[in-house]
């Protein structure tokens, strides 16, 4: 067999020119300590914060102290079989999750995974978790509302679209089924709803998945749930992966509501990992930075300019208190941060008024300007009627002969109350709001027993639906109030078939 010089030589040519000096160069450390979810690594010398690694069992972590001689990792999963001297290399990603509508309908961990059985999400866009909130020149102000479908938030403390609310209050005082009907009120508002759920019992998020499947809810809505049982890195990380995924639509320009129930529990794990990577403590043992921690999330919430598409996200964060105290660390971060707060109170709560909003201590910054003007016109007096109701109702206990301008306020305050009650998972529409708000404050409720009050509601709704729908429609899609003429015929026309049972 001769060998052919010339073929090997053409042979050795096209290898050379195929030939590709790719070189990958990876970081790659050594644990030295590892415990209660929090590893120590030596090595990872160019490290970014925030950066994912990926330990030698495929278990990721996230780098947050980087110190001279080490760095402090968070593991985000099992670490019980990450062991000293294991490799830990690198990933050159800051941490994302994915993003799109294919989450729309889904129940995600904070990592974007699927926990809700129903197989993998088919999405090819991620967002960082954390990205800078939108600056000065490319915001709005905050002029269109995001109608709750609660009477005493839509005529009270009106949210706007853009707008930063929060609502806080002692635990089982009715703050999830606040947020809940205000999800289950979008249905026809062209709103994408994310519901975070932090720290709550695996149980507790199945019932609010199951309200909102039964409702309809969720084909617009996605759960990001980290559970009690979850270790604290997940709690940290997943209000900040709930505003990504809204983030992603709201750039887009859709509108996005975020609830984060709630930010409490989120400290508390903020506060077990800087503990456990030795950061020095502040008040109530919370870290320096607890407060960076809340904004930096809250500012992302924007109304965007028509030139970014108009887009806005809108955050109703939860803060729990203890015995009502709204001036601990916690609560009084956050309301520096929100623009106004919704407080609940365990007494309203208990005595039958629910929603159990208090109107003094709750405030919107933004209010005024984000109502239809049929409502801002009807529910003007309102708050001052219902406080000076209250102070009055403190001194009517101790005296029996009231004056006739004294009695007549107790009586409206009275059935102020109880139009302003409303039953759980019934929003509803603004346009019917502003009707029984009208009725009352034009005194047609004055003369209707308080305990008829809910029955009178109930059946004028649906006696407009059959007999004034023009009516309503008009105010729904005018926002204005209909001719004051026809609306007191209507609501007298309405009184003639009313019926006090006896």
């Amino acid at each position: 067999m001769s060998i052919n010089a010339e073929e090997i030589s053409t042979l050795i040519k096209q290898q050379i020119e195929n030939y590709e000096a790719d070189m990958e160069v990876t970081d790659v450390g050594t644990v030295i300590e590892v415990g209660d979810g929090i590893a120590r690594a030596h090595g990872l010398d160019n490290v970014m914060a925030g950066e994912l690694v990926e330990f030698q069992n495929g278990v990721m972590g996230l780098a947050q102290n980087l110190e001279e001689s080490n760095v402090g990792l968070v593991i985000l999963g099992p670490f019980t079989e990450i062991k000293e001297g294991d490799e830990v290399r690198r990933t050159g990603r800051i941490m994302q999750v994915p993003v799109g509508d294919e989450l729309l309908g889904r129940v995600v961990n904070p990592l974007g995974q699927p926990v809700d059985g129903l197989g993998n999400i088919e999405t090819t866009k991620t967002r960082p978790i954390e990205s800078p909130a939108p600056g000065v020149m490319d915001r709005k102000s905050v002029d269109e509302p995001l109608q709750t479908g609660v009477k005493a938030i839509d005529a009270l403390v009106p949210i706007g679209r853009g707008q930063r609310e929060l609502i806080i209050g002692d635990r089982q005082t009715g703050k999830t089924s606040v947020a809940l009907d205000t999800i289950l009120n979008q249905h026809d508002q062209d709103m994408i709803c994310i519901y975070v759920a932090i720290g709550q019992k695996e149980s507790t998020v199945r019932g609010t998945v199951e309200t909102l499947r039964r409702h309809g809810a969720l084909d617009y809505t996605i759960v990001v749930t980290a559970s009690a049982s979850q270790p604290a890195p997940l709690l940290y990380l997943a209000p900040y992966a709930g505003v990504s995924m809204g983030e992603e639509f709201m750039h887009n320009g859709k509108h996005v509501l975020v609830v984060y129930d709630d930010l409490s529990k989120q400290a508390s794990a903020y506060r077990e990992l800087s503990l456990l990577l030795r950061r020095p403590p502040g008040r109530e043992a919370f870290p320096g930075d607890v407060f960076y921690l809340h904004s930096r999330l809250l500012e992302r919430a924007a109304k965007l300019n028509d030139d970014k598409g108009g887009g806005s996200l809108t955050a109703l964060p939860f803060v729990e208190t203890q015995a009502g105290d709204i001036s601990a660390y916690i609560p009084t971060n956050v309301i520096s941060i929100t623009d106004g707060q919704i407080f609940l109170q365990s007494d309203l709560f208990f005595s039958g008024v629910r929603p159990a909003i208090n109107p003094g201590l709750s405030v919107s910054r933004v209010g005024g300007s984000a109502q239809i003007k049929a409502m801002k016109k009807v529910a003007g007096t309102l708050r001052l009627d219902l406080a000076s109701f209250r102070e009055l109702e403190a001194f009517a206990q101790f005296g029996s002969d009231l004056d006739k301008a004294t009695q007549a306020k107790l009586n409206r305050g009275a059935r102020t109350v109880e139009v302003l009650k409303q039953g759980l998972h019934q929003p509803i529409a603004v346009e019917k709001q502003v009707m029984i708000i009208y009725a009352l404050t034009k005194g047609y409720i004055d003369d209707i027993p308080t305990e008829e009050v809910t029955r009178f509601e109930r059946e004028f709704h649906n006696w407009l639906d059959n007999n004034r729908k023009d009516l309503i429609n008009q105010i729904r899609d005018t926002g204005k109030l209909a001719d004051d003429g026809d609306m007191s015929e209507a609501v007298e026309a309405f009184k003639k078939t009313f019926v006090v049972s006896e």
